[in-house]
């Protein structure tokens, strides 16, 4: 009976491995039946002439094709070949259409996301497009859903969704820009609110003093430094015994961020660093270009590298460099003429408007006309096995609303994405661009979230300006939220490009930005502040620009990589001095943290315990005095925040050092008792799990965790699906290295026009969006190590040829 029994429980075992091992084998085949072909010929409907795609060993193609039409069409090709679930989440990341694929999780987004209409003013860009963008959009949309068939399987993770990839639709593309948009301009709308409520709470002094212009830190291409304004004196305001206050308490309502990742939640992760030299300070004589450009890293990379080739009747044309799946155009490159790269602006290219509503009609607001009714829309959001729920947004003449204030009054965005101007293909122009001036007038009329356009030529000479839109505001500061009732505040339309602001061969040869002020103050009043980041790190890359009589391609990534933490320095003796020996007698962790602050070794290494602490201490101590005094703007905002750590950096070193009485709340005895206090808030936290303080190394909490979303979804899948988890040094905003775990670089780049392949270029994970490719996760080492890898792409492998085809 036993053995019989034995027998059939290894009978059932054996279908069982069977049964398992063909599921798998089954899945095996599906996931694998998304993979592209890469050489042969395939036929290809709606190809005008022949068109190859050549792989190097990395999958970076070369694109050949007899016009920049037919070129369109075969990166849309490519693109939908490898990265098209990333373009599809890019378009219903800003249609607020994610939760028809993905459920109700995603619904919040949408409701939020949907308020812009965003699929319906892409439509509108494409009809007010120009002739040749339209030709190239279209050419691109066919290309996309000719690549999306030509796959044997839906790419892998409709598989793993068990949902199927829709269409590309023309309009989508302009999709993909407002995502950018969403990315690097969508929080300046809360950051204007909460300057509002700062202007209602604060005395104007008070308010200069913590919003000031610009600091010590200040590294303007063009310009001096601003000064701070004076520390405000007790006759302007006393937190130490206001009428009737009480001590600050801790936030309440919230679980309080590890101190590790207070920046990330404190500061917009957005950034760059783009600078250029002179050819008469490197060592060959041409131009060198710089960008890396940071923004959140996941699965597959935002950037596509590709290498485009096509005639006109110009001639021939070459261009290198990295496009944006979903977009048929070069974003950042070189085309043996010109290179150029980005830095986000950080001007101001919002409003916020207060509307004025009759109190007898609610279904209407004031305009200088008088009063006008809302024009409502109903948006449906599909809901994946969930019912569709029907959205009203309310637009206004200058644009939707988007919630209320403190006091109840609506607030609308004014925004330069919601006008077609601000959206459209003009980056194309600049691929076949040669002459400098010719591209900072192509940049200025460039639709595009506004960016720091910096240029190169082969001639050696560089240039700056802003790339996008500009509005034209006559007369009033749009840096607070106001009612527009009076007709006093409104956009006039658009600059022209001769009213941009420019920097053309500047007297040092040297061009650097990095988020903070680059304009002076005549320019400043176009460029404006949307909330630009000290120049701590911007004043870092111009130090160690000037300091290189002759630059080379390789001096440049060490710019890049230079993890030097020069603005820790005085935090780091602020520290030793707070450590003094009262502080430490019979305090032993103090005593330990002591010794290890006085080892750091000034940088963001990944073995570093005293840099770790020191950064946290900085952290701390900018949340609690900047905590302290929001104590005003949480009695008209409960849930009011202070501004980014590094926008406070300056007023809170001044208020550390000066320690002004009066600007202390009650609950310390003194500066040194909240210096303490935040010092073993990170002690505390550090060593919370039991682990020794010496082993809290920055390397530890800085350790990538670069990830695909599927995986986010499905943790079992991590290891197949996510980068390593590799220590990384670098740190937040105020370094060049910029690098968190999930945030930092997301390519670097070096290139001089001409001379191409002396640059050098790496990205993290790889060409392909698809786990099988070889090409997933290949070019990721030579990024975390800092690897200089070649600028142009190398020997071709493969050779993929798409020829026209009938129907």
């Amino acid at each position: 009976m036993g053995m019989r029994l034995l027998k059939v429980l290894g009978a059932l075992l054996l279908v069982l491995v069977l049964v398992m091992a063909g599921t798998a084998y089954w899945g095996y085949r599906q996931i694998a039946g998304s993979l592209p072909e890469l050489d042969g010929e395939l036929p290809a409907k709606g190809l005008v002439a022949q068109a190859t795609i050549e792989r190097d060993e990395l999958g970076v193609p070369t694109i050949q094709a007899k016009s920049r039409r037919d070129l369109a069409y075969a990166l849309g090709y490519t693109h939908a070949q490898d990265r098209f679930f990333q373009m599809d989440l890019l378009r219903r990341n800003s249609a607020g259409e994610l939760s028809e694929l993905v459920g109700k999780a995603a619904l919040d987004h949408d409701r939020q996301t949907r308020v812009h209409r965003f699929r319906a003013r892409g439509k509108r860009v494409l009809d007010a497009g120009n002739d040749q963008q339209r030709e190239l959009v279209l050419a691109y949309t066919d290309g996309v859903n000719a690549g999306l068939e030509a796959l044997g399987q839906p790419p892998f993770e409709y598989v793993m969704l068990g949902a199927a990839p829709a269409p590309w639709r023309p309009e989508d593309s302009s999709l993909v820009l407002y995502s950018m948009y969403l990315d690097l301009q969508w929080d300046d709308f809360d950051h204007e609110c909460k300057i509002g409520v700062m202007r209602e709470a604060y005395p104007p002094a008070m308010f200069d003093f913590l919003l000031a212009a610009g600091s010590e830190w200040d590294a303007p291409i063009d310009g001096d430094d601003f000064t701070l304004p004076p520390t405000p004196g007790p006759e302007v305001i006393n937190l130490r015994n206001p009428p009737g206050a009480q001590p600050a308490a801790a936030p309440v309502g919230e679980a309080a961020p590890s101190i590790d990742h207070l920046q990330d939640t404190c500061s917009l992760m957005r950034g760059s660093n783009c600078w250029a030299v002179a050819g008469k300070h490197t060592k060959h004589g041409g131009a060198l270009l710089a960008d890396d450009m940071h923004l959140g890293i996941r699965v597959p990379n935002i950037w596509y590298r590709a290498q485009f080739q096509w005639t006109d009747e110009a001639g021939d044309h070459a261009i290198t460099g990295v496009t944006l799946p979903g977009t048929p155009a070069m974003v950042v490159g070189s085309n043996g003429q010109i290179a150029w790269g980005f830095t986000n602006s950080e001007g101001d290219w919002l409003d916020v408007v207060l509307l004025d509503t009759p109190a007898d009609n609610p279904d209407a607001y004031q305009t200088p006309d008088g009063p006008q009714p809302f024009e409502k829309h109903a948006e449906q959001i599909l809901v994946k096995d969930a019912p569709a729920e029907t959205l009203e947004v309310r637009e206004t003449i200058w644009g939707p609303v988007i919630n209320r204030s403190p006091a109840g009054q609506d607030r609308v965005a004014r925004w330069v994405a919601h006008d077609t101007e601000g959206v459209n293909l003009g980056l194309i122009a600049l691929e076949s661009c040669t002459e400098l001036e010719r591209a900072l007038e192509l940049a200025n009329l460039a639709g595009s979230p506004a960016q720091n356009f910096v240029v190169a030529d082969k001639q050696g000479r560089i240039a700056w300006t802003i790339l996008g839109r500009i509005p034209r505001r006559p007369d009033f500061d749009g840096r607070l939220p106001a009612s527009w009732t009076d007709g006093q505040r409104a956009w006039q339309g658009y600059l022209e490009p001769g009213e941009y602001p420019r920097v053309v061969d500047p007297p040092t040869g040297r061009i650097w930005t990095a988020n903070a002020r680059v304009a002076n103050p005549e320019m400043l009043k176009i460029v404006r502040d949307g909330g630009y980041d000290l120049g701590a790190r911007q004043s870092q890359i111009r130090d160690d620009l000037l300091a290189l009589e002759q630059a080379s391609e390789a001096d440049m990534l060490a710019i890049q990589l230079d993890d030097r933490a020069v603005l820790l320095e005085r935090w780091q003796k602020l520290l030793l001095d707070t450590l003094d020996e009262a502080a430490t007698k019979d305090q032993p962790q103090r005593t330990e943290a002591r010794a290890l602050v006085e080892q750091w070794g000034a940088r963001a290494a990944i073995d570093s315990v005293g840099f770790r602490i020191v950064r946290n201490f900085r952290l701390k101590t900018v949340d609690l005095v900047g905590h302290m005094l929001a104590a005003p703007c949480r009695q008209q905002d409960p849930s009011f925040r202070m501004p980014s750590a590094n926008r406070l950096e300056p007023p809170v070193w001044r208020l550390v050092t000066e320690r002004p009485e009066h600007l202390l709340d009650a609950k310390y005895a003194d500066w040194q008792a909240l210096l303490l206090e935040s010092l073993d808030a990170v002690l505390a936290e550090l060593t919370a799990d039991g682990q020794p303080l010496a082993q809290n190394t920055w390397g530890e909490a800085n350790t990538a965790q670069i990830r695909h979303p599927i995986a986010e979804a499905v943790p079992q899948l991590a290891d197949w699906l996510n980068m390593p988890a590799e220590p990384l040094a670098g740190d937040t905003v105020n370094m060049p290295r910029i690098q968190r775990p999930s945030s930092g670089a997301s390519e670097r780049l070096c290139v001089s026009p001409g001379r191409e392949a002396e640059g050098y270029f790496h990205m993290p994970c790889g060409q392909s969006g698809h786990p099988l490719s070889p090409h997933y996760r290949d070019g990721h080492a030579a990024w975390t190590e800092g690897r200089q890898t070649p600028f142009l792409p190398g020997k071709a492998v493969h050779r993929l040829v798409l020829s026209p085809a009938g129907g």
